[in-house]
């Protein structure tokens, strides 16, 4: 089963149940950071946003031809008490829980009906490579993004390519995007910099551990790298058997991608098990 069939499949078998992001990504074998990047990409909305969206939409649906009390509903839904679920119900429907129940309708309501993995975002990605690689340090500049805005990344890269230069015992070939450091909250730390010996005062720095890499290929514009990505996650690891292991997975920029036209060839380097 792909992962996003897993990640909806667990939300919905527990979706009267407590659910965290850990223990989501740990019934899914994968790491946090994998499963929120992955789960973004495909949906256009965070894990626990859907999460959200899904209880509140069957909360309506038990509202409108059910007799439960909203206080049982609300509790059914995950709120701990009768004014949170309405708040969050009128601000998600722009409606009252009361009127849904006067009208014993739903039509017009924008539910959040469970979703599919989506065969659009589906492309074709050549088998990996499987490669081993030492530690290494990345040096440059970072900064905190979300699965749900990642416009940051782009700039930092505008504004690290001024600096390139300056990085103390660079090492010539390549530069890289590091996405690192993740938490439950879907944030992330992203470096854009250079493979470097030391380190260079006034830059950030990640260090990478030594592991074994599923390194596959993205060919063509960097604005359709997302796609690629999704299709890696959902079909390409599950169909090799693939287990990613927790650690930061990064892109490389050589010599075959021009960054003026965005358009050539990137790896993406997945550390596995």
């Amino acid at each position: 089963m792909a992962l996003f069939d897993r990640v909806i499949w667990q939300i919905e078998t527990g979706l009267g149940e407590p659910i965290t992001l850990n223990a989501l990504s740990e019934n899914c074998a994968v790491s946090t950071y994998h499963m929120c990047r992955m789960f973004q990409q495909g949906a256009g909305m965070s894990v626990m946003a859907y999460v959200r969206a899904r209880r509140l939409s069957e909360a309506a649906k038990t509202i409108a031809v059910e007799e439960k009390r909203l206080l049982n509903v609300a509790f059914d839904a995950g709120y701990a008490s009768h004014e949170a679920f309405t708040r969050a119900f009128a601000s998600y429907f722009g409606v009252l829980p009361s009127t849904v129940r006067t009208a014993r309708s739903f039509s017009t309501l924008p539910l959040m009906e469970p979703l599919k993995m989506k065969q659009d975002m589906i492309v074709d990605v050549a088998k990996p490579d499987l490669r081993d690689r030492k530690a290494f340090r990345v040096v440059g500049l970072s900064a905190t993004c979300s699965f749900e805005s990642t416009g940051a990344i782009p700039g930092l890269w505008q504004s690290f390519n001024a600096v390139e230069n300056e990085v103390n015992s660079a090492v010539a070939g390549a530069a890289y995007g590091v996405c690192c450091d993740a938490d439950e909250t879907g944030q992330f730390r992203y470096v854009a910099g250079v493979e470097a010996t030391g380190k260079t005062k006034g830059m950030d720095f990640v260090d990478i551990p030594a592991g074994r890499y599923a390194i596959f290929n993205h060919t063509g514009h960097i604005s359709d790298l997302p796609k690629t990505v999704y299709t890696i996650w959902n079909k390409s690891l599950p169909g090799l058997g693939l287990e990613p292991a927790k650690a930061p997975d990064f892109e490389l920029y050589d010599n075959r991608f021009d960054p003026e036209t965005g358009r050539g060839t990137v790896e993406i380097w997945i550390p596995i098990s």
